[in-house]
């Protein structure tokens, strides 16, 4: 449709004026049209300076994406609940491990349903999920084994249920829920078993937090060039080689100080693993925010977004310092 320039109403002195404008122009086609004006006379339409000089636009300041101040607050307060019940009672502790695990499980199954209409069955999830947690605290590894076992033939039981059609991607979206959210989270309970085992944990935690932390101040600050842009585009090479040396020196001063038998530079290693399965992680839980065309799991934490966005790190680092831990100063 063209667009028609607005007309007045009234014509007025408008009219005059163009009428006067088509009487000064040439009466014969042959007269040269006069291009500049008189003396004295300005000119309605001046043309801009070529070479004038044009306002700098104003520097754009980087942002963070998020509520800075209400994330560190929720953070804090995370880690002041997390810290109290680690090295007051590992019961209670392990308690807060199987009520994240529930609400992650929660999150990731809505999100499904939402936006892929996949409906894994929660109810035998979130208590298989629970339960996984307990046994390994309780029973270690073979205990852990079990309840997932056990788990996985609940979900597929409480699906057929329902109507056959899409059994098989609801009970394969489940299964994956099932490992990917409990039992890996169930590495936090079989470290805490040990004698020294709310440090093992204690050293899990910090060296988490501190990867993720140096990527993000070191990609913020000086990131140039992307890590994985079709995965995570604000993720750079430069974070990485953040999260790295931040791990690093904080694996090395924990493991010297604060795992008993451990040593500097056994935690330069730890530190290393961390990072990688710490970014790795990251990696994953936005391939699947991706696919499903989210940004957050969740609400649920402000500046932060979901349950599932704090553990997306945490829960493939488990069974990596687990191991390690394992190897280096023993299952304790």
């Amino acid at each position: 449709m063209p667009i028609v320039p607005d007309v007045p109403e009234h014509g007025g002195d408008q009219e005059v004026d163009r009428g006067a404008a088509r009487l000064s122009g040439p009466l014969f086609r042959d007269e040269p049209t006069r291009a500049r004006p008189l003396p004295g006379e300005v000119p309605q339409n001046p043309e801009p300076m070529p070479h004038a000089p044009q306002p700098a636009p104003a520097p754009q300041k980087k942002s963070a994406g998020r509520d800075l101040g209400a994330a560190i607050g929720v953070g804090v307060a995370l880690g002041a609940v997390i810290v109290a019940s680690l090295f007051v009672v590992k019961a209670v502790f392990v308690g807060v491990v199987a009520v994240a695990v529930v609400v992650g499980l929660w999150e990731l199954t809505k999100r499904l349903e939402e936006r892929k209409g996949i409906k894994a069955p929660l109810a035998p999830l979130a208590l298989g999920g629970a339960a996984m947690v307990v046994a390994g605290y309780a029973r270690g590894a073979e205990g852990a084994w079990v309840a997932m076992a056990l788990t996985a033939l609940a979900v597929l039981a409480w699906r057929m249920t329902a109507p056959p059609e899409g059994y098989l991607k609801d009970v394969t979206a489940g299964l994956f829920a099932a490992f990917y959210v409990p039992f890996l989270a169930t590495f936090v309970a079989l470290m805490l078993t040990a004698d020294d085992g709310a440090w093992r944990v204690l050293t899990f935690l910090v060296l988490t937090v501190v990867s993720d932390t140096g990527a993000y101040a070191v990609g913020w600050r000086f990131g140039r060039h992307k890590l994985a842009p079709r995965i995570s585009p604000g993720k750079t090479r430069e974070g990485l080689m953040g999260a790295v040396a931040f791990a690093m020196a904080a694996g090395a001063l924990c493991m010297q100080f604060l795992i008993d038998g451990g040593s500097w530079w056994q935690g330069l290693l730890l530190g290393l693993a961390v990072a990688a399965s710490a970014t790795l992680g990251d990696l994953g839980e936005s391939m699947i925010k991706r696919d499903l065309g989210i940004k957050d799991m969740g609400t649920l934490l402000p500046g932060h977004g979901g349950i599932m966005d704090r553990l997306d790190s945490l829960l493939p680092t488990a069974p990596v310092v687990w191991l390690l831990l394992v190897i280096f100063v023993g299952s304790g």
